[in-house]
């Protein structure tokens, strides 16, 4: 009546046995460590690389505890963390420009559960320790981008067909295309509303001027804002990525702000400068015709920036190319002079219209600009000599060689559609992490015990077996965690705390049916058998409510509290399983093979 048959014991042994397994990795810790990885995308991780990192490691009297090829990038452990940083510095000038040497942690299991993929799971910023933004996407200045490379397509348009126009000019958040007849704006509005079906037109005439009103639709700037966010994304992860942070947190938080979350990255300050800055570069020519005074506005239609040696120059606001349109960034050397420069590669799009800027205008100033942080510097202003061809630019001007490394990693990575501002920061300390690691280890250890004690005291027998089944479902539950490679934070482990006292709650249940059956005067056989068949049903009523509220919470919650419902919903799935099946072997084992059952310890 209370017996399984043999595949079942072995199926629960098996499972606690994969449970285990992937269990274990969670307990060896972390190791600090240097990542190499390629900085080009025509540069691997291979063997040779790690023949170099090891050649250079070992003439130094650095050489790791560990050094492995993993994925496309070369993996230094060490003990403690002054040799890692005396490793990153040595390797960082050794290997060249070509690599990004980064300091992360890695795990310490053994190699033996790593070839069987048993990971420990991934800490959040609360454990680990790292660095949190929230950043604010400037819409209005996607919006004004949006509009500033309209009026100069609308020119290159106007041009390309031969319309005759007088001027294209910009007013709050209209474009004004002025015309000098009636017959060359029905042309020109014909044009525009054949290319340009985001904007919406109106005629209007002013002073014998025939003017097309052009204004974005409100699809358009919903789009358009849409997309300067995910563009803003991508960008920021390619940034994390360059930066060689595992399992990083980016995300869209609201319409208009967007979370980056590193945990584990000790080089907190280099992770803030590299994604505080949001540069984008645009080229402009200089009005060498106007001179602005000291404190004074800037003539109509030109902005004033500041060069790297102080002085003012006068910049037309026509932007001729932006840095949407780079390919490739890297830093390098000026031919000429031998200095640090970046050297861009421009797609198509970007070739042409670069060709024709310095085709046309020939013998002026063109300002090369980087905007960070809103604000903008003329890296370098030369003059057009000829026109050039071929998408391939170099910027320089008095910078040095890890402003040129760090400027085209920003490039390279991609040009942000708007402007952001960091307007939330918190960095979390490895010491903290490690604090609240041992706070919900203990909190969750206090409160298994606690359980046990009143199971045994209360069940005897049964409450012992109870207590195994528990742990059980704890091991499971890190097992399965471990598998998925989630991400643990504190709200995670405010759920595995949670799932331990619902877990307990099936077990009492089951408990109380027996002694029920016992107290009617049915035989302790009949009475395990009838409890555990009468409690199944209520038990997975109860779960399946409780798995309901967990998938709402992940389907609409956000952040932590998504941690915090898968955490919740595998809970429920392992103690089920625990519950039922490991303590029914368990009480099937110790009391199913007794002919003869007079007596139950079950208090």
């Amino acid at each position: 009546m209370n017996r399984y048959p043999v595949w079942k014991y072995v199926l629960i042994f098996a499972v606690l046995l994969a449970g285990l397994i992937y269990t274990l990795p969670n307990f060896f810790g972390e190791s600090p460590a240097v990542q190499i990885s390629p900085l080009r995308s025509n540069v691997k991780a291979d063997l040779a690389l790690l023949a170099r990192a090891e050649s250079a490691l070992q003439a130094a009297n650095l050489m790791p505890e560990l050094l492995s090829l993993e994925g496309n990038s070369v993996k230094a452990r060490y003990a403690n963390t002054d040799l890692q940083l005396k490793a990153k510095d040595l390797l960082h000038a050794q290997l060249g420009e070509d690599y990004v040497v980064a300091l992360n942690l890695v795990p310490r299991s053994p190699q033996w559960l790593a070839s069987l993929h048993a990971l420990p799971m991934y800490l959040g910023l609360d454990l680990r320790g790292g660095v949190h933004f929230l950043l604010q996407v400037d819409m209005k200045a996607a919006l004004d981008k949006a509009l500033e490379a309209a009026s100069g397509d609308m020119r290159s348009t106007l041009r390309e067909q031969n319309v005759a126009y007088s001027g294209v000019s910009r007013e709050e958040n209209w474009l004004l295309i002025k015309f000098r007849d009636a017959a060359a704006r029905d042309q020109g509005e014909a044009e525009i509303k054949q290319r340009f079906a985001d904007y919406s037109l109106a005629n209007k005439e002013v002073a014998g001027e025939f003017i097309v009103q052009a204004q974005l639709t409100e699809v358009a700037k919903r789009r358009i804002q849409e997309s300067a966010v995910q563009q803003n994304l991508l960008t920021l992860r390619n940034r994390v990525n360059e930066l060689g942070v595992a399992e990083p947190v980016i995300q869209q938080q609201g319409v208009d702000r967007i979370v980056v979350q590193l945990p584990g990255v000790q080089d907190t300050a280099r992770a803030k400068d590299i994604l505080g800055r949001t540069a984008t570069l645009e080229i402009r020519l200089v009005d060498d015709e106007h001179q602005v005074s000291v404190g004074g506005a800037a003539p109509f239609g030109t902005e004033a920036f500041k060069d790297r040696e102080g002085q003012t120059l006068l910049v037309k606001k026509q932007v001729l190319l932006t840095g949407e349109r780079i390919n490739d960034a890297q830093p390098g050397f000026d031919n000429r002079d031998n200095e640090p420069a970046v050297h861009l590669n421009l797609d198509g799009v970007g070739a042409r219209k670069f060709k024709e800027a310095t085709r046309e205008n020939v013998g002026k100033r063109m300002a090369i600009i980087l905007f960070e942080k809103g604000k903008g510097e003329i890296v370098t202003a030369p003059v057009i000599r000829e026109e050039i061809g071929g998408g391939r630019v170099q910027i320089s001007g008095r910078m040095t060689t890890e402003e040129a490394q760090d400027t085209s990693l920003l490039l390279r990575a991609g040009a942000l559609a708007a402007p952001m501002e960091i307007v939330e920061e918190r960095t979390v300390g490895p010491s903290l992490g490690a604090d609240n690691i041992d706070r919900g280890f203990n909190s969750t250890k206090i409160g298994f015990m606690l359980i046990a004690v009143f199971m045994v005291a209360y069940y005897l027998m049964f409450g012992t077996i109870s207590v195994f089944a528990l742990a059980a479902n704890l091991l499971l539950l890190v097992a399965l965690l471990s598998m998925l490679q989630a991400t643990l934070t504190l709200p995670g482990m405010a759920g595995i705390a949670l799932t331990l006292g619902m877990a307990i709650d099936s077990n009492v249940l089951i408990n109380e049916r027996i002694r029920e059956e016992l107290r009617n005067g049915v035989s302790p056989q009949a009475a395990i058998h009838a409890g555990y068949d009468n409690a199944f049903a209520t038990i997975v009523d109860s779960n399946i409510t409780n798995l309901i509220a967990g998938i709402a919470l992940f389907l609409f919650g956000s952040g932590p509290i998504k941690g915090f419902a898968v955490v919740l919903c595998l809970g429920i799935l392992t103690s089920m399983f625990s519950s039922v099946l490991v303590s029914r072997a368990l009480v099937n084992l110790i009391y199913g093979r007794k002919a003869r059952l007079n007596t139950v310890a079950i208090g």
